[in-house]
This record gives structure tokens, sequence and C-alpha cells, in this order.
């Protein structure tokens, strides 16, 4: 697992045995998980999100796309 950072209470990440897959982006909250394509930015699956949480990470996920796509090129070797 590599850490791209925390943007508030989210910690974003990327597992390294992923590459295969569209670029997308692992969120963790306290228990909660999700994980978000980035291209177009679309939730792919979530565990104990709440809706509102969604949407607010997706906001998040849109702002920060540069700065993910940046570090999970750098982290895949893209």
């Amino acid at each position: 697992m590599s850490a791209i950072g925390d943007i508030g209470p989210y910690k974003l990440y990327f597992y390294s045995a992923e590459g295969n897959e569209p670029p997308h982006v692992h969120v963790r909250r306290g228990r909660a998980t999700a994980k978000c394509w980035l291209s177009p930015v679309r939730l792919a699956n979530s565990r104990r999100m709440p809706d509102h949480e969604l949407r607010t990470l997706r906001k998040i996920v849109e702002k920060n796309k540069e700065r993910i796509m940046e570090a999970r090129n750098e982290h895949f070797d893209d």
C-alpha cells in the first residue's frame, strides 16, 4: 500500500498489486472504506461509508484529481 496523504479525515492510498485496473484511488476513514475510479471520477464501491460522506468524497477526489493522478503515475511508473 502506498499512501498519497490525508485530506481532512480521509486517507488516500493505492495498492501496488492493482496496476492493471483502470486508474483509481482507495479511501479510508476509520473503518469505512471506498474505492473511486478517476476517469471519470465515480464510486467503484464502498463499505460502511454513509451516502453524505460519499458525496463529499467524490467532490474531494474531483478537486484533487490531478494530484492523485500524479501520485498514481509516479507510484506505477506510467
